[in-house]
């Protein structure tokens, strides 16, 4: 009888010993964070019970000396979390995670050293072609933090920062619009026998929702205006409560402008904010009245807008004050830290848990879309469209 043919050979026909997925082993991360450099910055991206937890776990941290004193963080708090206090920035910047609030300077990239991680704001309209070429040569892997989308298309710290800058817009407004400044003695709210105040809001996003649920608890009459018919159905049905709403209608603006208390901008763009109220609607506006510009980080939605700062945050224009201040979170630094710190914190913990940020980055997409630099190859398309820089998908290059 003839041999019967097989592809396999006797040896791969023989039982095999059950194989077993080894465990992947965890990583020690080394995470240094430095006291932020730039102008009016106060927040820090870990709290110490944020560092009390990683340490917990096995990791390292280096926290430059004075890094949480804008937040009201001590030293003390974070030494007695587990973190080891230093006194200049090289050290922080030495280790192979850094975490920052705001983009390392030129200066900050020199004491990075190469093959390090860096997790920061992109901050893309501030930049120069210069910055991402350093960040290139030094073969770093970048990941913004207002990039990171999670699974339901949310961007969790951009999200929460909004609704610190929402609930801020009004409670600015309200100080505002008191007579111990250059405000008109009006309470923003609602008491007996007496009109209550109106608001108007340009923008039905996070910062519109919570802007108008803190006016709304207050009690003052508001109207919210944006393009997008969905959003704000959405809005009314997020707040059950009786909220005026239009589409963005030059006539029907100019009215409700010309009768308001407060007008609050919180509209967004692609490249910059759409300039929806000119300066002749300003000048119609009541004498005292107030605008609050939360989109002038991205370009401003009121033609007479200038950029202020925390120091001097408002000016006059046509008698109606301006509060034009970018960075509104930073105001309230203790809040704002404690938000991003409890978005970051199980982030760190999962790369810890699946041996580094690369492993990481495999099973977690919202780390890949945070990422625009892995080992120094740009892998954000929005860059590489904005400054002419050569682009790879981070999907070609993470496997």
């Amino acid at each position: 009888m003839a041999e019967q043919i097989t592809p396999f050979s006797k040896e791969e026909l023989l039982p095999k010993p059950e194989m077993l997925e080894i465990e992947k082993i965890k990583d020690e991360l080394f995470i240094g964070i430095p006291k932020e450099a730039h102008f009016e910055e106060k927040r820090v991206c870990l709290t110490p019970n944020a560092v009390a937890a990683l340490t917990s776990n096995g990791h390292r941290i280096i926290v430059e000396s004075g890094a949480g004193n804008g937040s009201n963080f001590t030293d003390h708090q974070y030494s007695e979390a587990g973190a080891k206090i230093v006194y200049g920035p090289d050290d922080a910047f030495a280790c192979n995670i850094i975490l920052k609030i705001e983009p390392p300077s030129p200066d900050e990239i020199k004491m990075i050293n190469p093959q390090s991680i860096l997790f920061s704001a992109m901050q893309l309209k501030t930049q120069k072609k210069e910055f991402f070429k350093a960040l290139a040569k030094k073969r770093i892997t970048a990941i913004a933090f207002d990039y990171i989308q999670d699974s339901h298309g949310i961007f969790p710290i951009v999200k929460s920062l909004s609704e610190i800058a929402g609930i801020a817009s009004v409670l600015i407004a309200s100080e505002l619009m008191n007579n111990c400044g250059e405000g008109n003695g009006i309470l923003l709210g609602n008491i007996g026998g007496v009109p209550p105040s109106k608001i108007v809001i340009l923008g039905a996003g996070t910062v519109g929702e919570f802007a108008a649920r803190s006016a709304m608890g207050l009690g003052a009459s508001i109207e919210v205006f944006d393009n997008s018919l969905t959003k704000l159905r959405s809005l009314q049905h997020k707040l059950g409560y009786p909220v005026a709403t239009s589409t963005i209608q030059p006539q029907t603006l100019k009215k409700s402008i010309s009768e308001c208390d407060v007008v609050i901008g919180a509209l967004r763009g692609d490249t910059r904010a759409p300039v929806v109220v000119t300066e002749d609607m300003v000048k119609n506006m009541k004498l005292g009245s107030i605008i609050v510009d939360v989109s002038i980080d991205n370009g401003g939605c009121f033609e007479t807008s200038e950029v202020t700062s925390h120091t001097n945050p408002t000016f006059k224009k046509h008698e109606v004050i301006h509060y034009c201040v970018p960075n509104i979170p930073s105001r309230y630094s203790r809040t704002a830290s404690v938000s991003i710190s409890n978005i970051f914190t199980p982030y760190l913990l999962n790369i810890g848990e699946k041996g580094g940020l690369e492993n990481a980055a495999r099973f977690d997409n919202s780390l890949r879309k945070g990422m625009y630099f892995y080992h120094g190859i740009l892998t954000n398309k929005s860059i590489s469209d904005w400054f002419s820089l050569p682009y790879t998908d981070i999907n070609l290059l993470i496997l």
